[in-house]
């Protein structure tokens, strides 16, 4: 689109199908609240289109004296105050039914929010890695500020708004049809040119406003992606051209929100002076009946009701019914653009929660358990250290298998798009306790294998089984809660050191958290922090060093205690110095684990017991560091190459 937000004419119009799921969605979040908040709406628009009856009914009065030439006016207010009585009764009424509603509007409209970006937030935890790879953050978060911010103006302002001028105009119509059909046709004609300027004018601005809310995602995912970049940006001193990037995007957002605008800005001024001219115009003919004796007409007639002469008692009640009826067709006309860019925003709100969810139709899952000296599998409850799987099958019974790490892929093919595969028939077999690392050029497919064990992905061809299980018969959640993994970029989240560390096992204690920071060689900076372990971090912990919070990273991994851990440039962040420390510990957290090694330092994997060498996505050698050195390949040329630079 080359930055442009097109839209087909289809969507210039208003989107039903997501306007009715709006509305089905606050009946069914509120199916009491929202019919007595609708009642109360409709009840106060009703009685905002009837004072011109009790004008008419006053008026009549006072006309029928005055040709009488009566001058007992007492009498006169004794008929009238009964009108006046119900009127004020009425208005007060009303001014409660308003009370009321605005005050349920804002329970239900912030209660109706909070459920959808539970939603939205509910949803996105079960989508794939595969979606926030190939979407901006930054728009993603638009979806929680910019699209529920429109959202809340369309359930707050713009639909009651539209159902209460709705029916004051029905209502307002209704009765100028009881009054007189011929000033009713005239009123007809100048609302048939407000709706023709309301299509012109009001098509090109919700166009706008459309790409408007679109422009506003694409502004904050730009922005959300510097600021994660702003040591990048200030290193290539590429500042001047990180703000040319963000002029464009924001003229824009600039030219579709002031173009909007304009439209939005030009339609009211507009349809206000057709209504203006129409009042007039209504007065013009109006006088022009009352001096010619024309007949009224009125579908009072039909009824058996006799035709009456123009009066000034039907008259001026008819064009306050004018004024009232082209204001509320001007609020609706209005009201078009902020619907249409609400249901954008709603729009863009219902396409994060309608994404396919993760594919899960795995049934095998992980259960602690306690196992006897014959090898017998009891599941348990609580916490044993202990885990085995569940396997349940067809014919009811359930059989139980201890969790091993026993991890094979058999000729596995894999792409991360179609047509592209990233690897070609890989074989891997790692033992319960055996260290099998990955080498190779950046790009070669190391990282890949891991995703594949996580079922972050899944495979194109060939086989995956963990304990002798296919790993698509095993539920995700079961199989990712026993693997451990430490990333080469770290994620540390808000909150406490302890509660960081303990992010890797909810249930785990101070004391076991405490242990596994010793065990990774973090507890001797965490000591020295100000708070110690209850020191808060914030901002992906950017108090600490990069090697410091890969150290926490790896005490989250440790205090998981799985049986199977993936380490993904675990100590690419770390001194050579504290390198030593942690690989002492490292090599207590894999004792009888199997564990998948990543690294370009070749002497954190010497004493593997597989290492296996990729290139472009293949495996092209495998042995330990003895056999491959000997064999004087790759594996030879990276390890003698790397001494040859130090």
């Amino acid at each position: 689109m080359n930055g442009r937000h097109k839209m087909p004419p289809g969507k210039r119009k208003i989107d039903k199908g997501t306007l009715g799921r709006v509305i089905k969605l606050l009946f069914k979040s509120y199916p009491v609240l929202v019919p007595v908040t609708l009642f109360c709406i409709v009840f106060s628009a009703v009685v905002a289109s009837i004072p011109s009856m009790f004008i008419q009914k006053v008026l009549g009065v006072v006309e029928a004296y005055m040709k009488n030439g009566s001058t007992d006016w007492t009498a006169a207010v004794k008929e009238i105050a009964p009108t006046i009585i119900v009127l004020v009764i009425l208005y007060i009424i009303s001014l409660i039914f308003i009370t009321t509603y605005t005050q349920l509007m804002a329970h239900i409209t912030q209660g109706f929010l909070c459920k959808m970006r539970r939603k939205m937030f509910d949803g996105m935890q079960n989508l794939p890695i595969k979606y926030f790879d190939t979407h901006k953050h930054g728009d993603i978060m638009s979806h929680y500020t910019n699209d529920i911010d429109a959202l809340r103006q369309l359930v707050s302002q713009s639909l009651p708004q539209l159902i209460q001028s709705a029916i004051v105009v029905v209502t307002v119509l209704s009765l100028m049809l009881v009054y007189s059909v011929w000033m009713t046709l005239v009123v007809l004609v100048g609302v048939i040119a407000m709706l023709f300027v309301s299509k012109v004018i009001g098509g090109g601005s919700a166009k706008y406003f459309i790409r408007q809310q679109r422009a506003m995602g694409t502004a904050e995912g730009y922005i959300q992606e510097m600021m994660n970049g702003q040591k990048v940006i200030k290193v290539f001193s590429h500042e001047a051209k990180a703000s040319e990037e963000f002029d464009r995007i924001n003229n824009e957002l600039y030219e579709d929100s002031s173009k909007a605008h304009a439209y939005a800005n030009m339609l009211g001024p507009i349809i206000g002076n057709i209504g203006n001219v129409l009042y007039v115009l209504c007065a013009i003919a109006s006088g022009i009946f009352l001096l010619s004796d024309v007949t009224n007409i009125s579908i009072t007639q039909v009824v058996g009701i006799p035709a009456k002469v123009f009066t000034i008692s039907l008259l001026v009640p008819f064009l306050n019914m004018t004024k009232q009826f082209t204001g509320n067709v001007n609020t609706l006309s209005q009201q078009m653009n902020t619907i249409i860019m609400g249901l954008a925003g709603a729009k863009r709100v219902f396409e994060i929660m309608d994404e396919i969810p993760e594919k899960d139709d795995g049934y095998v899952t992980l259960v602690n358990c306690e196992i006897d000296d014959a090898g017998n599998i009891t599941e348990c409850e609580g916490h044993t250290g202990h885990w085995a799987w569940k396997h349940p099958h067809g014919d009811g019974s359930i059989t139980y298998a201890e969790l091993k790490g026993h991890v094979t892929l058999n000729d596995v093919d894999f792409a991360y798009e179609e047509g592209k595969d990233v690897l070609h028939g890989v074989t891997v077999y790692a033992e319960p306790g055996q260290q099998v690392a990955f080498v190779g050029a950046t790009g070669a497919g190391k990282t890949t294998i891991t995703n594949l064990i996580n079922r972050f992905y899944d495979i194109a061809d060939g086989k995956v089984r963990y304990d002798g299980i296919n790993i698509n018969k095993i539920k995700k959640s079961d199989l990712r809660r026993s693997l451990g993994i430490v990333l080469q970029d770290t994620n540390l989240f808000t909150g406490s050191v302890m509660e960081n560390i303990r992010y890797g096992r909810l249930d785990a204690t101070d004391e076991e958290c405490i242990k596994a920071a010793k065990l990774a060689g973090a507890d001797d900076f965490i000591t020295r922090l100000p708070d110690g372990y209850n020191t808060e971090l914030s901002n992906n912990g950017s108090n600490l060093s990069q090697g410091q919070r890969q150290l926490i990273a790896i005490a989250r991994a440790a205090v998981a205690d799985p049986p199977v851990m993936i380490l993904d440039e675990a100590t690419s962040s770390i001194d050579t110095r504290t390198e030593a420390i942690v690989q002492k510990g490292m090599e207590k957290l894999m004792e009888g684990r199997t564990v998948f090694v990543i690294a370009h330092r070749l002497s954190t994997i010497m004493n593997s017991d597989v290492i296996m060498v990729l290139d472009h996505g293949r495996i092209i050698e495998r042995g330990n560091h003895e056999t491959l050195l000997a064999e004087k390949g790759t594996y030879y040329q990276l390890y003698t190459g790397a001494f040859e630079l130090e």
